[in-house]
């Protein structure tokens, strides 16, 4: 979600890339509920945190979004990207009814949107004044 969220809000200074700590698939309550914003990430790959690290690549900001109970499993990367941790619950940890999972997946989708829509202006302002 978060992937999605920063690519579309803040896509013209953002190039963003998600990683799980384990191969998995798609979430299809993530998937059902981020179609309701308008985001279709039905075909998007899964790709684990060491294919990451394997490619080479460097980052300016490694986001951490591991809820607190698993923090402790939360990357870390190499480089000098620096590292910001929003911890959020893990829709796939949700149990219950497909209308409970639906809706706590919903609560986490909004918190998460809220944190990159701030951040994400946050990142604007500190490049207008930059420039």
């Amino acid at each position: 979600m978060a992937e999605a969220f920063l690519n579309h809000l803040c896509g013209e200074e953002v190039i963003a890339q998600s990683a799980g700590l384990e191969p998995g698939q798609l979430n299809m309550t993530v998937v059902e509920v981020m179609g309701e914003v308008g985001l279709d990430i039905s075909r998007n790959k899964t790709k684990t945190v060491a294919s990451l690290m394997e490619s080479g690549q460097s980052f300016d900001y490694v986001i951490t979004v591991c809820d607190e109970t698993n923090a402790e499993r939360c990357p870390i990367f190499p480089g000098k990207g620096q590292r910001l941790h929003w911890g959020f619950p893990d829709p796939s940890a949700f149990h219950g009814p497909r209308e409970t999972k639906l809706a706590r997946t919903r609560e986490v989708r909004d918190m998460i949107r809220a944190k990159i829509e701030a951040w994400c202006a946050s990142m604007c302002r500190r490049l207008e004044s930059v420039s």
